[in-house]
Formats: structure tokens, C-alpha cells, sequence
């Protein structure tokens, strides 16, 4: 069976499930999630995950996978998607990533990390360097390593100093050298054949998507679902109690925000966060199909892109000047 990866993307409530669940059916297919959120157990309302009857109509890969408490890294997500891919195409079955994350959907496109280990040791001596000596001091230390200097490293960003230095120390290498070998490795799916293509619609339409979804969200019991998680840890988890629709509860059950206000906060930040994922999918994405949907067909779904195929069409607003404003 060829090795062929098949990717769909795009933004929040565009309708990414449904869609990829025919194509599924329709193609033999079994789905790996790429949503930062579905790793979660209990967090079903406030992700849109897909119910037990959507489910059980395609096998779905790497949803509620972890506690809300827990916490997904890049790296770990990586490893367990190819497993996920592999074994599905082990027994001759078609593999579709579906999601809108981006952090999580690079994995399949580019390296996203490099295989320097860090010594929790290093780690934590490093982090007490940083309470005593100061950012500075981080600094000066790394400049030491790298005579011909820090490139375009943001030194005034604690964590990506950390990060740098841990790495310097432990592999031995500058930054330039770091950088060089990290853009020589290969992409991690160099020997499947990649399809991707990008679900969109109008502005006008999405917005008014997202507000039936707010509205059915809370309707069905989102304030109580952040309710029971964060009885079960779901504070601990930044990733997961940042999200859009939970962080936005979570306040009101902190008395810090009033029932009466959650859908209009909640879907004015979904807004937000779709200006932004449709500037990653145009400025990171490579290039693919972008299918509009009023015009979405399964058997076109993954048609081979052309090269305008991530340019919008007549009826396809990205809505550049009203990002650029927010």
C-alpha cells in the first residue's frame, strides 16, 4: 500500500469533523487527531470533541489520551502520532490527520525539536543560576560559549535563554552550529507522500458558526464540565486551563466574571484565535489545497494541489484587514 499521509486542516468550527469522517468512511481510512486539546479526558464540551456516535463510525487515534492534569509536549505528541500512523498503515489502512493546531501539525511537516537531552540536573541548577545572577548573568554565561555572537536569539526572553544554554552546555556546539544541524535534518515523514489541504469559509459564515457553537456549548453544560476538571487537577495544566472556553469559565467559577457574559467572551476570543491560526496556515503551511466550503466534496477533498491552491478564492475572504486591527 503506498505510503501516502493525507493532513486536514483548518480554523476552529470551519467543520473539520464532519468532513473528516466521510472522507474516512469513504476511503478506508482511520484518523489521527492534531487537536491540542482531545488528548483530554473530560474535556469534551469546550473542544468540540467528536461524540461517541462520530467515533464509532471511523477509529479515532490519540483522543482521550491523558488526565486534564497532565501535560503534552511537542516531542511526545510526535512520537506517539508516527507510532499511530504507522501501525494504522501496517494493516493497510489509509491515515488522515485531522486538526487546527498548529504546534502539534508542524510535527508532520518539519523537525520541531532537536535530540539534545537535557540533564534534569543541568536544568535545575541553570533555573537557581537564573534566581540568583539574574537574567543578565544567563546572558553574559552564553556569549561566552558563542564568540561570534547570539544571532537573532530574543535575549530578553528568559526561557529561550534557558533553553539555549542548556543546549550549548550539553552538546558542545554554538547556537550557529545548533541552528545549521537542526536545518539539516531531514522532515520526519520524508518517505510518505504528503496531502494536505486546508477546510475554510467566508468570515461572515464562520463567525456565525462559532457563535451556534458557543451557544450549544454552554447550553449542553460547558460551566459544569470546568466545574468536575478542576476538581480533577485541570488548574495544573496550563495548556488546558488556558484554552479558549475553559480559561473563560474558570474565571466565573473564580468569581472573577459573570455567567451572563461567558458567550460573548468566549466567542469573541474564538474570533481571535481564528485570525491567527489563518495567518499560520498562510505564512507556515507549504503549499496545499485550500477547499472552500460551500464547495467541499469528499471525492475532491485531497485532489493534488495547483500552484494557486493556497491563494483564497472570490468567495473566500481572509479577512487581513480586520486582523490586522485586533
Amino acid at each position: 500500500m503506498p505510503r501516502i499521509l493525507h493532513l486536514l486542516t483548518g480554523p476552529t468550527a470551519v467543520g473539520k469533523t464532519e468532513w473528516a469522517l466521510r472522507w474516512a468512511e469513504q476511503h478506508g481510512a482511520e484518523i489521527v487527531s492534531c487537536d491540542s486539546l482531545l488528548f483530554y479526558r473530560g474535556m469534551d464540551i469546550g473542544t468540540a470533541k467528536p461524540s461517541a456516535d462520530e467515533l464509532a463510525r471511523v477509529p479515532h487515534h490519540l483522543i482521550d489520551i491523558l488526565d486534564p492534569a497532565e501535560r503534552m509536549t511537542v516531542v511526545e505528541y510526535a512520537r506517539r502520532a508516527r507510532a499511530a500512523v504507522e501501525e494504522i498503515h501496517s494493516r493497510g489502512r489509509a491515515v488522515l490527520v485531522v486538526g487546527g493546531s498548529g504546534f502539534y501539525l508542524r510535527s508532520f511537516l518539519a523537525p520541531v525539536t532537536d535530540e539534545i537531552e537535557v540533564p534534569e540536573s543541568l536544568r535545575s541548577e541553570l533555573e537557581a543560576e537564573w534566581t540568583t545572577r539574574g537574567l543578565g548573568g544567563l546572558v553574559e554565561r552564553l556569549a561566552r560559549l558563542n564568540p561570534a555572537g547570539l544571532g537573532t536569539l530574543d535575549v530578553d526572553n528568559p526561557r529561550r535563554v534557558l533553553r539555549a544554554l542548556e543546549r550549548c552546555l550539553v552538546s558542545g556546539r554554538t547556537l550557529e552550529e545548533l541552528a545549521a544541524a537542526f536545518a539539516a535534518r531531514p522532515a520526519p515523514y520524508s518517505d510518505w507522500e504528503l496531502r494536505l489541504s486546508r477546510l475554510d469559509c467566508e468570515v461572515t459564515e464562520l463567525s456565525e458558526r462559532i457563535e451556534r457553537r458557543t451557544q450549544q456549548m454552554l447550553a449542553t453544560g460547558l460551566l459544569a464540565e470546568v466545574a468536575a476538571l478542576r476538581a480533577r487537577g485541570l488548574e495544573l495544566n496550563p495548556s488546558a486551563c488556558g484554552a479558549i472556553g475553559y480559561r473563560e469559565c474558570l474565571a466565573v467559577l473564580r468569581g472573577q466574571g459573570t455567567e451572563a457574559d461567558l458567550a460573548r467572551q468566549i466567542a469573541a476570543n474564538t474570533r481571535a484565535l481564528v485570525k491567527k491560526q489563518r495567518t499560520w496556515f498562510r505564512t507556515q503551511l507549504p503549499p496545499h489545497r485550500l477547499v472552500p466550503l460551500g464547495r467541499a466534496a469528499v471525492e475532491t477533498l485531497f485532489a493534488a494541489a495547483d500552484p494557486g491552491a493556497s491563494t483564497p478564492s472570490d468567495n473566500l475572504v481572509e479577512d487581513d484587514a480586520e486582523s490586522r486591527q485586533g
